[in-house]
C-alpha cells in the first residue's frame, strides 16, 4: 500500500524512530496539521490490518486536501500501532523463547549429569544391552513385514488384537462423511475411518473401535446419534468365518450436553465423561472378546489406545492409566505451532487467541500426551523436529541420549521420551482410476484401476463417459489438448498460487506449450470469501488479465468431492503434471493422490513433499520463493517425454508404499515394539479361578443381604465380613440349616483364601501400624467385590494453623457415615471410602480421634492417590485382630514410568534456585514421614518462590521426568506421584479391578481444595459440592496467570454436580443412593 507513496514510508520511519507524533508537515503540504482525537483513539483500540486498504482507497478518493490530511494521517496512526503493537510481541516472543531455550539447556545438562555416573558400568553390562530389543528402519521393518507376509501361507496369525482408536471432534460416519461442513470435520474424519477399516483387515486384528462423542442435536443428522456404527467386517472374503463381533465400528459415548453440538474447543471440561463412558464399553467388550477367542472367563485387553488430535490424546492418557495398556498418538496439527503462527501475525493478543482457541488447554493436552504415549505417529520428519520439538515433554537431543542408554543397559533413572516414528497417511486406490502406461496422448489408451489389496496391481474396466467436470474445466481453454498444469489448493496466501500464476505467465515457452488449471475451493462470491481468500482470488483475476492468460487458465467456481478422481485422470490424460507450490506443506495428501493417477509432480521442498519424493521419485522439487526455478521444472518434465514417462512409473510402482495395508503393516510393527502391558492382577491362576470366583461373589451378595438384615431387625453393627461370620455362628435360629451352612462355606473359603495370600507385615514409611499386604488373587473376599455402589468422601478440609484435619471435615465425615448407617431403606448398602492426601497412619488416627474405625470404610485411598488399603480380617476364628491390607495390584497397577530416585535427585536439585539461594533458603524440604514407594512428599518452607504445578511440571518434562504433582493441605505440601496415579484415577481402577462402574459412584468435596480437586468434579460419577466444607485450598499453586481456567477442566454446570449446603448433604446423598 505505501510502497508507492515515499512521503508515508518517511513518515512512519520517523514515527517509529522517535516513537512520538510527527511535527514535519512538509510531507503532507498543508499549514496546519492536526491529529484529529477521535482518529487517535480509534487507531490504538485495535490493530486489525484487514482494513487498512480500505481506508487508504478512501483517503485517497475525497478531493478535500484537509480532510484527506487528517484521513491519511489516521491510517499513519493505525499502521504505527500495527508496527509497534508487532514488535511489541515479537519483543516478547524472543524473550520467551530465549528463557525456554536457556531452560531447555539447562535441563538437558541436568539429565546428563545425573545419568553420568552409572555409564560405565553399564557399558560393561554387555549381556543385558544385546538383550535389550533393537528397532530397525522403516526399511527393515517394511522387509520383515514382507517376510511375514511370504510365511503366512505357512502359519496363519492368531486373530486376537483389539486396538481402541479415539476421535473426538466434529461429525463421524463411514458413509456421506459431511467434510468441509465446519473446522472439526476435515481430513483427520476421513483418515481415522479408512484407517479404523483398513486395520481391522490386517490378520491379526480382532476388533477395531472407533470411539467419538454421541451427538443428538436437530441441528445435525439422525445417524451421529446412533451409539454403534459397523464399518466393516474385518475381512476380505465375506465367505471367510469371524467372530461375531469382529470388524471395525464407530461407538459413539454421550459426554457434555446430549442436544448440542459443540466445536473442539468447547469439549474439554467434558473429556472425563467421555473417559469413564469408554472405559465401561471396553470393560464389557474384553469379556465378549475374551469369550469369543478364549472361551468362556477370558479377557481381551485393548492391545494399544490410540488417540488423535490433542483432546482424544488428552483422553487416551487417562483411558491407557487405568487399563495400564500402549497408548500412541497421532497429533494431526500442533497447538505450540499454531499459537506461534498467530502470534507472528500480530493481530491478535495472547489472551485473546487463548480465549478463541482455548489454545492453553489444547497445549497442555498435549503435553499430558506426550507424558503417556509410548508412540507417536507423525507424517514427516518435519513434524517431529520443527513442531514436536517445540513442547516441554519432547527434546530431540535428549531423546537420542535416552534412546542410546536404553540400548546398552544403561539405567536413565525414570527419564523417557517417547518414540517419534514416520508413517504417513494411507490412501484408498479402490476407486483409483488410471490411464495404460502406454502412449495416452496419440494412442487410444485403455482404463485401468488400482485394486485395493495392492496399489501397485491394475486390471482394466470398461470405457466410460467423459464427467460432466471435463467439460466444466475445458471450457475455459482455447487448445484444450494441450497438456495440463494442475494445481488443487485452497485460495490461502501460503498456498502460494500467486506466484504460480506468475511463473506461467513470465514462460511465453510454457504457455505456448500447456494449460494451467486452478482447482481453488468452492465459491459463489468473491466478495463473500475470508479476507485472505479473497485477496488471493483478486489478486489471480488480476494476473490473468495482466498476463493476457485467456483460454490457457482454468479457475472453475465449483467442484465436488467425488469430482477430484476424475480431475486427476483429465490431466494424467493429457500427459500432464502436478504442482504444489505452497511456501510450507506439512505433508502433502494431493501429491500422492496424483501420483497413484499417473501424475508427475513439481513440489516445494519445504515440508512433507521432501520425503514423498525420497520415497516415490516421481518429479522434482523447487524452491516455492523462486518463479524461475517453478517455471524450469515444469518446462523439463513436459517437454522432455522420457522424464515423463519415468516420472510416472516410478509413482506407480511406489505408491503402494502410501496405501492403508502398507500403513498399517508399519503402525503394528511399531507398535509390537511397545511395552506390552495389561491389568496386573489378571494372571493365568486367576483367570482358572475365573468361575469360582464369580460363584462366590454371588454367595457373598446374599450374605450382604443377610447383614442388612441383621442390622437393621437386630440392631446389630455389620461392618466386615469378619463381624458378620462371627455373627452368624450365634444365630442358630436364622433361616434353614443349610441355607445358613453354604453361606458360611463360602464366606469361609473366602476369609481363608486372604489370611492364606497375606505377606508378613511391613512398615510404610514412619507409619505406625503394622500392615498387611496382598498379593495377586488375594481379594476374593474384599468388601468391594460385592459393592455396587460406591460413596467417596474427598472434602480437602485442613486446618489453617496446624495444617491437620479440621473439625468440619471429621464432622462431615461423620455425619455421612451415621446417615448410611442408620438408614435401613437403602436396598443395597454402598461402599464407603476416604480420599485424601493424608496417609495411611493419619487417617486412622484421625477416626480413631472421632470415635470411628476404619473397618467401616471398604478402602482407604491415601497419600493423594500413591497408595490404596482395604479392611481384612487377622484371621478365621472369630478374633478381633484386625489390620488393613495395602493393595499391592494397585502399587504395580501405578509403577509404569515412575523414577523415584530420578526425580528425588532432580527435587535437590531444583531446591538450589537462584531465586532461592539469594536468601539462602530452601523452596522444600523432603518430609520422610509422609513419602512412600509411589510418593515424594515435601514440606513448603518459602512460598513465595515455590513454581506453580504447570512450571513445575515444565521443569521436569525438560528433564526427561514425567510424574503427576499436586500441592495439598493448604499449599503448604507437596507431592510427587507417578502419571497413572491420582485420586480421579483410584477410582477408575475401582472400576476395572472391582467392577464398580463410575457413573455408580458418589463424589463428596467442598468448593476447592487440593490442586488436584478439579480432576473429581467431572465425569459420570454424581459430585456433591459442600459450601463452606473447605477454609483454604492449594488451587492458587496449580496454574499461573494467563493458563487456562478450571472451566476448561470440569464444568461450571453438570447434572451430574449439585452444591449442598453442610446440614442438606445426608438427605441429598441418601436421595441419590436410592435412585
Amino acid at each position: 500500500m505505501a510502497a508507492g507513496n515515499e512521503w508515508i514510508n518517511g513518515y512512519l520511519e520517523a514515527i517509529l524512530d522517535t516513537g512520538e507524533r510527527i511535527h514535519d508537515q512538509r510531507h503532507v503540504g498543508v499549514n496546519e496539521f492536526k491529529a484529529a482525537k477521535y482518529f487517535v483513539e480509534s487507531v490504538t483500540s485495535g490493530f486489525d490490518e484487514s482494513y487498512l486498504y480500505r481506508t487508504w482507497i478512501k483517503a485517497s478518493a475525497v478531493r478535500s486536501s484537509q480532510e484527506r490530511s487528517l484521513r491519511l494521517e489516521h491510517l499513519c496512526w493505525r499502521i504505527w500501532h500495527i508496527a509497534r503493537k508487532k514488535r511489541l510481541i515479537e519483543w516478547e516472543d524472543a524473550h520467551r523463547l530465549a528463557r525456554r531455550h536457556l531452560e531447555r539447556e539447562q535441563g538437558r545438562k541436568d539429565a546428563t549429569a545425573d545419568m553420568s555416573s552409572d555409564l560405565s558400568e553399564g557399558e560393561r553390562e554387555s549381556t543385558h544391552a544385546d538383550s535389550m530389543p533393537r528397532v530397525e528402519s522403516n526399511l527393515a521393518l517394511s522387509i520383515s513385514n514382507a517376510d511375514d507376509a511370504g510365511a503366512s501361507d505357512k502359519e496363519k496369525p492368531v486373530k486376537d488384537k483389539y486396538i481402541v482408536l479415539l476421535s473426538l471432534h466434529g461429525l463421524v460416519r463411514g458413509d456421506n462423511m459431511e467434510l468441509g461442513r465446519d473446522s472439526d470435520t476435515g481430513g483427520q474424519v476421513k483418515y481415522v475411518v479408512e484407517f479404523a477399516r483398513s486395520l481391522a483387515l490386517m490378520p491379526d486384528v480382532y476388533r477395531v473401535d472407533l470411539f467419538t462423542r454421541q451427538i443428538c442435536s436437530p441441528d445435525v443428522d439422525w445417524s451421529y446419534g446412533e451409539p454403534t456404527e459397523m464399518l466393516g467386517m474385518g475381512t476380505y472374503n465375506d465367505s471367510e468365518e469371524v467372530g461375531e463381533s469382529s470388524g471395525a465400528y464407530i461407538v459413539r459415548i454421550p459426554f457434555g450436553p446430549r442436544d448440542q453440538y459443540l466445536r473442539k474447543e468447547l469439549l474439554w471440561p467434558h473429556i472425563p465423561e467421555f473417559v469413564d463412558g469408554a472405559l465401561a464399553h471396553i470393560r464389557n467388550m474384553s469379556k465378549v472378546l475374551g469369550d469369543q477367542i478364549h472361551g468362556k472367563g477370558g479377557l481381551i485387553w485393548p492391545y494399544a489406545v490410540h488417540g488423535h488430535y490433542a483432546d482424544a490424546g488428552d483422553a487416551a492418557a487417562l483411558l491407557s492409566g487405568a487399563l495400564n495398556v500402549p497408548m500412541v498418538l497421532t497429533g494431526h496439527s500442533l497447538g505450540r505451532n499454531k499459537l506461534e503462527q498467530l502470534l507472528k501475525q500480530g493481530r491478535e493478543s495472547r489472551q485473546d487467541i487463548n480465549t478463541t482457541y482455548r489454545i492453553m488447554r489444547r497445549i497442555e493436552g498435549e503435553e499430558l500426551s506426550l507424558d503417556s504415549a509410548e508412540l507417536v505417529i507423525t507424517s514427516t520428519k518435519q513434524e517431529i523436529e520443527e513442531q514436536w520439538g517445540l513442547y516441554d515433554g519432547f527434546d530431540v537431543k535428549l531423546e537420542r541420549v535416552l534412546r542410546a542408554r536404553a540400548r546398552r543397559g544403561v539405567s536413565c533413572h525414570g527419564r523417557y521420551m517417547p518414540r517419534m516414528v514416520v508413517i504417513p497417511p494411507g490412501m484408498d486406490f479402490s476407486n483409483v482410476i488410471v490411464q495404460e502406461a502406454g502412449d495416452i496422448v496419440e494412442g487410444e489408451a485403455e482404463a485401468v484401476m488400482l485394486t485395493s489389496v495392492d496399489a501397485s496391481n491394475i486390471v482394466p474396466i470398461t470405457p466410460r463417459d467423459n464427467p460432466p467436470i471435463w467439460e466444466e474445466i475445458m471450457r475455459f481453454f482455447s487448445n484444450p489438448h494441450k497438456p495440463m498444469i494442475l494445481a488443487l489448493a485452497r485460495p490461502d496466501p501460503k498456498k502460494n498460487l500467486t506466484t504460480l500464476l506468475k511463473a506461467f505467465g513470465e514462460r511465453q515457452a510454457l504457455r505456448e506449450l500447456a494449460n494451467l488449471t486452478l482447482i481453488m475451493g468452492n465459491r459463489d462470491d468473491i466478495d463473500e470469501m475470508s479476507g485472505g481468500n479473497a485477496a488471493v482470488m483478486t489478486t489471480v483475476l488480476k494476473l490473468i488479465d495482466k498476463y493476457d492468460l485467456y483460454g490457457q487458465v482454468a479457475y472453475p467456481k465449483h467442484h465436488k468431492q467425488c469430482d477430484v478422481p476424475e480431475i486427476y485422470r483429465l490431466a494424467a490424460k493429457t500427459k500432464g503434471v502436478f504442482v504444489n507450490p505452497a511456501l510450507v506443506e506439512p505433508f502433502g495428501l494431493t501429491l500422492i493422490e496424483a501420483a497413484a493417477h499417473g501424475l508427475p509432480m513439481v513440489a516445494t521442498k519445504n515440508g512433507g513433499p521432501v520425503d514423498i519424493h525420497k520415497t516415490l521419485s516421481n518429479g522434482l522439487l523447487v524452491d516455492p520463493h523462486n518463479e524461475k526455478e517453478i517455471a524450469d521444472a515444469l518446462l523439463k518434465l513436459l517437454s522432455e517425454r522420457n522424464l515423463w514417462s519415468v516420472c510416472r512409473k516410478n509413482g506407480l510402482k511406489n505408491i503402494h508404499l502410501y496405501s492403508w495395508p502398507e500403513h498399517c503393516r508399519k503402525y503394528l510393527s511399531w507398535v509390537a515394539l511397545c511395552r506390552m502391558r495389561h491389568p496386573q492382577w489378571k494372571t493365568e491362576s486367576s483367570l482358572e479361578n475365573e468361575e469360582l470366583i464369580e460363584s462366590q461373589s454371588d454367595s457373598l451378595r446374599d450374605v450382604q443381604d443377610i447383614s442388612l438384615r441383621l442390622s437393621v431387625d437386630g440392631n446389630t453393627s455389620i461392618s466386615n465380613p469378619g463381624d458378620l461370620e462371627r455373627l452368624l455362628r450365634s444365630q442358630n435360629s436364622l433361616g434353614k440349616s443349610n441355607g445358613k451352612d453354604d453361606v458360611k462355606v463360602n464366606l469361609g473359603a473366602k476369609q481363608r483364601a486372604v489370611n492364606s495370600s497375606m505377606d508378613s507385615t511391613q512398615d510404610e514409611g514412619t507409619d505406625a501400624r503394622k500392615t498387611g499386604s496382598l498379593s495377586t488373587g488375594a481379594y476374593k473376599a474384599m468388601p468391594l467385590k460385592k459393592r455396587r455402589r460406591l460413596v467417596i468422601i474427598a472434602v480437602d478440609g485442613y486446618d489453617l494453623t496446624s495444617n491437620k484435619p479440621s473439625a468440619t471435615f471429621v464432622t462431615h465425615i461423620q455425619s455421612i457415615v451415621k446417615a448410611i448407617q442408620s438408614d435401613s431403606s437403602i436396598r443395597v448398602q454402598p461402599g464407603l471410602i476416604i480420599s485424601s492426601a493424608l496417609t495411611m497412619s493419619e487417617i486412622v488416627e484421625m477416626l480413631n480421634s472421632a470415635g470411628m474405625s476404619p473397618m467401616e470404610f471398604d478402602a482407604l485411598i491415601c497419600s493423594s492417590g500413591s497408595e490404596v488399603y482395604y479392611p481384612a480380617s487377622g484371621s478365621d476364628d472369630g478374633g478381633t485382630q484386625q489390620d488393613l491390607q495395602a493393595d499391592k495390584d494397585y502399587s504395580s497397577h501405578i509403577d509404569y514410568r515412575w523414577g523415584y530416585e530420578g526425580l528425588r535427585k532432580t527435587m535437590a536439585r531444583l531446591n538450589t534456585s537462584d531465586a532461592a539461594s539469594a536468601n539462602n533458603d530452601k523452596i522444600w524440604i523432603e518430609d520422610t514421614g509422609s513419602c512412600n514407594s509411589h510418593c515424594l512428599a515435601y514440606t513448603i518452607t518459602n512460598p513465595d518462590i515455590t513454581p506453580n504445578v504447570d512450571q513445575l511440571r515444565q521443569r521436569l518434562r525438560m528433564r526427561g521426568l514425567r510424574c503427576h504433582a499436586m500441592y495439598c493441605r493448604n499449599a503448604t505440601r507437596l507431592h510427587l506421584l507417578p502419571l497413572s496415579a491420582s485420586r480421579s484415577q483410584a477410582l477408575r481402577y475401582f472400576f476395572i479391578r472391582w467392577n464398580v462402574d463410575v457413573s455408580n459412584m458418589i463424589v463428596v468435596v467442598g468448593e476447592t481444595g487440593d490442586s488436584d480437586y478439579e480432576e473429581l468434579l467431572s465425569g459420570t460419577h454424581k459430585t456433591i459440592l459442600i459450601r463452606g466444607a473447605v477454609e483454604g485450598g492449594s488451587e492458587r499453586k496449580l496454574r499461573a496467570s494467563g493458563n487456562y481456567d478450571r472451566v476448561d477442566v470440569a464444568p461450571s454446570e453438570s447434572p451430574n454436580m449439585v452444591v449442598a449446603e453442610a446440614n442438606s448433604v445426608p438427605a441429598i446423598l441418601l436421595e441419590a443412593l436410592k435412585q
